[in-house]
C-alpha cells in the first residue's frame, strides 16, 4: 500500500503499537507508520474537530521519541502520550491567537538548542491556523532551515487558513470525520454501556475524545444539567436570566479551580525528593506550568461554551419535537423535550445562544457575564415552556 501526502509517498510497514491504537484513521496511520524511521521535518494534520488528530499526534510523537519506534509501554511513550516528554514541545493559542513571542520562545529557541534528553525534538502546534501573521513568518524561518533533529506537527481543523508559505513546506496528513456509529462501537468495546455510549457520541457530535471523557466521567453530564436549569431560570423573566448567567459563571469558576490537582500529577516525574525540579528537566517543568496556566485561563470560557452548547441542544430538541421529529433524531434522546410556547420565539432564543458562543469564541476579551446575561435575557418566557 502506498500513501501520498503533498506528492510525497511513504511505503507502509508494520504499524508501531502506539500508532495502532489510533482509531478510525487507517490511511493516516499507515502513512505515519512509514514515516517514523525517516520523518520529514514538518507535517500538517488536517481534519475536523474530533477526527483524532490530537490522538494521532501524541502517538506519532511517542513513536518518534521512543527508542523502539513506538512500543507504547516505555517511559518515553508514556510521557509523550501524556504531553509530558522533555523533548516534546506543545504550543497552543494564548487567548485568540498564537503570538510571535510564543513561537520565538517555545519553538525558535528550543529548536536550535540541545534537547534535555538524547534524541529528536518534536514540536506540536495545536490550532495552527491561529498563528498571527508575525508568528507564521517566524515559524516559516524555522521551517525553511530546520534543525536536523527537529520535527514539527501543525494541527488544524481549518488547515486551509494556514499561509501557503507554511503549508507548502509540510507534508499533509488528512483525517476524515469519524461516523457517530464508529464512536459508539468504540466506546462499547472499551466497556461503556451501549445507552451511555450512544448518548455520549450524540452529545459530542461524534468527537471520540470528548465522548470518551463524557462516558467515563460520573459528572460528565453536569454541564447539561446546569444548561437545563439555566433555561428554567431564564424562562421566569429578567431576574431569572441574570440568575442563570450567575449560575453558569459560578460553575465555570469551580471547574477551573478543580483543575489545580492535575498540575501536581503532571510535574511529579520531574521533581526530586524535595519536590523541586531536577536540573535537567527545569525547561520541561516550565513548559508544563506555562501550558497548564494557559489551559487554566481558557477553562472557564470553555466550560461556559459547553453549557451554552448543551442549552442550544435542549432548545433544538424542543423545537424538533414541536415539529414532529422522532426521538431518534434528538440531540438528548434520554430527555423528553418540554413543549415550547412559540416555535419562532424558541428559534430566536436558540439563535441568541449560538451568537453568544460565537462572540465568546472570537473575542477573548469580552466580558463573559454581560454576554451571558444578554443571551439569557433573549431567551424569553415565551420561548421555553
Amino acid at each position: 500500500m502506498v500513501c501520498e501526502a503533498r506528492g510525497v509517498t511513504e511505503r507502509s510497514q508494520a504499524v508501531p503499537p502506539v500508532l495502532a491504537r489510533v482509531p478510525g484513521q487507517p490511511t493516516a496511520v499507515a502513512f505515519l507508520a512509514g514515516a517514523v524511521a525517516r520523518p520529514h521535518h514538518a507535517y500538517v494534520f488536517a481534519g475536523p474537530e474530533g477526527s483524532g488528530k490530537a490522538i494521532a499526534a501524541r502517538a506519532f510523537v511517542a513513536a518518534l521519541l521512543c527508542r523502539a519506534g513506538g512500543c507504547g509501554a516505555c517511559r518515553d511513550c508514556r510521557l509523550a502520550l501524556d504531553d509530558r516528554h522533555p523533548n516534546g514541545f506543545v504550543v497552543e493559542p494564548e487567548g485568540r491567537d498564537i503570538h510571535v513571542d510564543t513561537i520565538r520562545q517555545e519553538v525558535w529557541h528550543p529548536a536550535y538548542r540541545t534537547p534535555a534528553e538524547p534524541g529528536r525534538k518534536v514540536f506540536v502546534l495545536r490550532e495552527a491556523d491561529r498563528l498571527s501573521p508575525a508568528a507564521a513568518d517566524t515559524l516559516l524561518k524555522v521551517l525553511e532551515e530546520p534543525p536536523a533533529d527537529a520535527v514539527f506537527l501543525l494541527l488544524s481543523a481549518r488547515a486551509y487558513e494556514l499561509p501557503e508559505t507554511v503549508w507548502s513546506r509540510c507534508h499533509a496528513v488528512t483525517f476524515a470525520p469519524l461516523p457517530e456509529g464508529f464512536v459508539v462501537d468504540r466506546l462499547i468495546e472499551e466497556g461503556v454501556a451501549p445507552e451511555r455510549a450512544r448518548l455520549a457520541a450524540r452529545l459530542t457530535g461524534g468527537n471520540l475524545g470528548r465522548a470518551r471523557r463524557l462516558a467515563n466521567d460520573p459528572d460528565g453530564s453536569a454541564f447539561r444539567d446546569l444548561a437545563a436549569r439555566a433555561l428554567e431560570l431564564a424562562a421566569t423573566g429578567p431576574a431569572g436570566a441574570l440568575a442563570a448567567a450567575e449560575a453558569v459563571l459560578d460553575a465555570a469558576v469551580a471547574y477551573r479551580r478543580g483543575l489545580r490537582a492535575e498540575l501536581d500529577a503532571e510535574l511529579a516525574p520531574f521533581l526530586d525528593e524535595r519536590g523541586r525540579p531536577e536540573e535537567a528537566y527545569r525547561g520541561a517543568v516550565r513548559r508544563i506550568e506555562v501550558r497548564f496556566h494557559r489551559r487554566e485561563r481558557r477553562a472557564e470560557r470553555e466550560y461556559v461554551d459547553r453549557v451554552l452548547l448543551a442549552a442550544s441542544s435542549i432548545l433544538r430538541d424542543r423545537i424538533a419535537a414541536c415539529l414532529g421529529v422522532g426521538s431518534e433524531l434528538l440531540m438528548n434522546p434520554d430527555r423528553a423535550p418540554e413543549p415550547v410556547g412559540s416555535v419562532p420565539a424558541a428559534v430566536a432564543a436558540l439563535a441568541s445562544l449560538e451568537a453568544a458562543r460565537a462572540e465568546l469564541a472570537e473575542q477573548i476579551n469580552l466580558n463573559a457575564r454581560l454576554v451571558l446575561e444578554q443571551a439569557f435575557l433573549l431567551t424569553a418566557p415565551t420561548a421555553v415552556g
